[in-house]
């Protein structure tokens, strides 16, 4: 299975440190947020890696290279100054991973000590979601998990982490440009063909400035 890190987000909310510097190579325990991911998939078993870029996406290109460091191979799927959005982002990366397989999502801007190898290796609908318990800043979660299946009705809700397996058919009918995820995991899981998960381990979405100093004072006591 393939994986793709997404790492298109212009990080709005992290300005002006994100001014110069594009997101995924910020800062977090001594080395860019990104290579935690880049490391956590190589020691799953991950070696065929996809990476999105859009704004200052050169210098994600260049700091990473082609992944010999890491063990892994890197191919990229530029997006040009203005990122697609997640949806329009995986769609245009589908020729990038596999063709007819189910492959793995991160988002890049998320710190997580999940295990790779604890996702399932194959999916029998559309995705395969990780959950996680709502955090602080997203108290009314997202989607709801029951018997392993994911709904975006009822209660309890948990948060979606950024992090899923898909298949390419959930993108059937889909056009280049810029969409987003939801709606398409949304209607799947109407026709119940989302499965899930939930990691109650750690778990933070650095989309903050504030939580990125929070993730680099915290990261050596979890």
């Amino acid at each position: 299975m393939k994986a793709m890190i997404l790492a298109a987000g212009r990080g709005e909310r992290m300005r002006p440190l994100t001014d110069n510097t594009p997101k995924p190579l910020l800062m977090v325990g001594g080395k860019p947020l990104i290579q935690w991911h880049i490391e956590a998939l190589q020691a799953a078993g991950f070696t065929e890696l996809v990476i999105n870029h859009a704004w200052l996406g050169e210098q994600i290109e260049s700091r990473l290279g082609d992944g010999a460091q890491w063990d892994v191979h890197i191919v990229y799927s530029p997006e040009g100054e203005h990122a697609l959005e997640t949806g329009g982002g995986i769609f245009r990366a589908l020729p990038l991973l596999q063709e007819d397989e189910p492959f793995l999502v991160v988002n890049a801007d998320v710190l997580t000590d999940i295990d790779f190898r604890q996702l399932p290796a194959r999916i029998e609908g559309l995705a395969h979601l990780l959950l996680v318990p709502n955090p602080v800043h997203h108290p009314q979660g997202d989607f709801v998990l029951k018997d392993k299946n994911v709904s975006s009705v009822g209660e309890p809700r948990l948060t979606f982490s950024g992090i899923g397996i898909y298949r390419p058919q959930l993108f059937a009918g889909c056009q280049d440009g810029v969409f987003p995820l939801a709606p398409l995991l949304r209607q799947a899981m109407q026709q119940n063909r989302v499965s899930g998960q939930l990691h109650q381990g750690v778990w933070l979405d650095v989309g903050t400035k504030e939580r990125l100093q929070y993730a680099n004072t915290h990261l050596d006591e979890r």
